[in-house]
């Protein structure tokens, strides 16, 4: 097999993985990068390079597979814009935490969003009880965005906080 086509291939069959990962994942996990986050894609990014170019070194093999990436990207970018279909099984939805004051506690439970987040992006926002929420949703990007019934509503943003188990040391 042409070696250039190899290359092609093998980079088609690495974003194609790294696509269906990075969407069991999550958005929330997307949208919180700290330490940890970097050091994995950093890792991975290492990993599947030599899955990508096999034993081509060279810097044409490189240069191959940067191009064959560019072009997918943007290829997929062009059919996601022109095919619903595609954007929702590829992209995050937005989510409905709160509607007309009421929680819907099944997704708040699957989203892993705890009471005291909630209430933080209320606060945020200038609200303080559920029942004056008309709608809180959870975006793409891991914010939660509240509209509330008043008629000046204020914009503001809530970025959700990764919480993380420390290892006993004190700060």
């Amino acid at each position: 097999m042409n070696p250039y086509l190899d290359i092609a291939l093998r980079s088609l069959s690495v974003y194609a993985f790294m696509l269906v990962a990075i969407r069991l994942t999550g958005k929330k996990e997307l949208s919180q990068l700290n330490t940890i986050d970097v050091v994995l894609i950093l890792l991975i990014s290492n990993a599947v390079q030599n899955a990508m170019v096999g034993d081509n070194t060279t810097l044409l093999g490189g240069l191959a597979a940067a191009a064959v990436l560019f072009i997918l990207n943007f290829v997929l970018k062009k059919l996601l814009f022109k095919s619903q279909r595609l954007r929702n099984l590829i992209l995050q939805h937005p989510e409905i935490l709160i509607h007309n004051g009421k929680l819907n506690f099944d997704k708040l439970s699957r989203l892993g969003i705890s009471d005291e987040e909630l209430k933080e992006a209320m606060r945020e926002h200038g609200v303080e009880h559920y029942k004056d929420v008309k709608l809180a949703i959870f975006e793409v990007d891991g914010n939660i965005s509240i509209i509330s019934g008043e008629k000046n509503l204020k914009q503001t943003h809530f970025k959700r906080k990764k919480i993380h188990k420390t290892l006993g040391l004190n700060e």
